[in-house]
């Protein structure tokens, strides 16, 4: 997948394109039917695939004190695209500039002059343009004057939730990791450094791997079910196979640390080098977070935890075999 940063490289690829536009956050089930449709079209078509997206999100320029905790950041939102299929991902650096474009001038300069436009395909809630003012239908409109088919996607449900990155965001922001899971279409994941704890967990209760400072959202504080990945360098885009594990996101209140943080016991041995970072996968919620009265207790309470993780990666590893059989 090649991937463009302004007009300027992209214009320097002459042909013409089928492309989608979005904010394209989470990548999610809806995300995904317009870029699967991007891509058959422009088979049919002989031309390239393309999504545009902004960076930053145009709600953190337009209003910051209104701005959403990313589903994924910038470099997995990347991964993502890039294991749809497309052929190319134009990241435009969205500017105040940018967002004073009317409709008309954001589709002459992007989708005309600079993709060569063959076909548009988008969803039904999809503005652009200043205030807003570019409509689907505005889209098909100049569409028509400059050449290109505009296609309209409607809006996609599963059970009885629309799926949208709003929605995931509201999901997780109430621990309901499975529902939000669904409508991602994989698991909800994080990704960082790891960060040196204070040691109170080897001594007192379990050994954990801590995430550092992150700035996505996060699920609501509570213990999980999760997959938890490796990686020895940060930023060496190698990692582990997904090892069983359960996290805690919370404030850690028996130790009295108000920070809100994400800590992973792993339930499989790590015998590599130093893991230096970690993607922790969310499966499923086992209960809310809670305050102790001795580190004995707490402990007590994780080997509970650990052993209802334990039986519902059983449950999964039966439900895998059931499929394949």
């Amino acid at each position: 997948m090649q991937i463009f940063h302004s007009l300027e490289e992209a214009a320097r690829q002459a042909g013409p394109s089928v492309a989608t536009i979005g904010s394209f956050d989470g990548i999610h089930l809806a995300h995904r039917e317009l870029l699967q449709r991007i891509r058959r079209i422009a088979q049919e078509k002989n031309a390239t695939s393309i999504a545009i997206t902004f960076d930053p999100h145009p709600v953190e320029i337009l209003r910051p004190e209104k701005a959403p905790k990313l589903l994924t950041p910038l470099p997995i939102k990347i991964e993502l695209f890039e294991s749809s299929g497309i052929d190319r991902l134009l990241i435009l650096p969205f500017t105040r500039e940018l967002s004073l474009w009317t409709p008309e001038k954001f589709v002459e300069e992007v989708l005309g002059k600079t993709l060569h436009a063959v076909a548009v395909v988008i969803g039904e809630n999809f503005r652009f343009g200043h205030k807003q003012a570019g409509t689907p239908q505005v889209m098909q409109e100049l569409g028509r004057r400059l050449g290109f088919t505009t296609e309209i996607l409607p809006n996609m449900s599963l059970r009885n939730r629309t799926v949208s990155s709003s929605e995931i965001r509201h999901l997780l922001e109430a621990g309901s990791v499975s529902l939000a899971n669904r409508l991602l279409g994989r698991p909800f994941s994080v990704r960082g450094p790891i960060e040196r704890g204070l040691g109170i967990g080897s001594k007192q209760t379990v050994p954990t791997l801590n995430l550092g400072p992150y700035n996505g959202i996060l699920p609501a504080a509570g213990v999980y079910v999760t997959w938890t990945k490796i990686a020895v360098k940060h930023g060496s885009g190698e990692w582990s196979k997904p090892l069983r594990s359960v996290t805690n996101v919370g404030t850690r209140p028996t130790f009295g640390e108000r920070e809100l943080g994400v800590e992973t016991h792993l339930l499989e041995p790590w015998d590599g080098p130093s893991p230096a970072g970690m993607e922790v996968s969310f499966l499923h919620r086992l209960r809310d977070e809670k305050k102790f009265d001795s580190p004995q207790e707490l402990k007590a309470q994780i080997m509970k935890d650990v052993r209802r993780t334990l039986r519902y990666f059983q449950k999964l590893e039966r439900f895998r075999v059931a499929v394949r059989e």
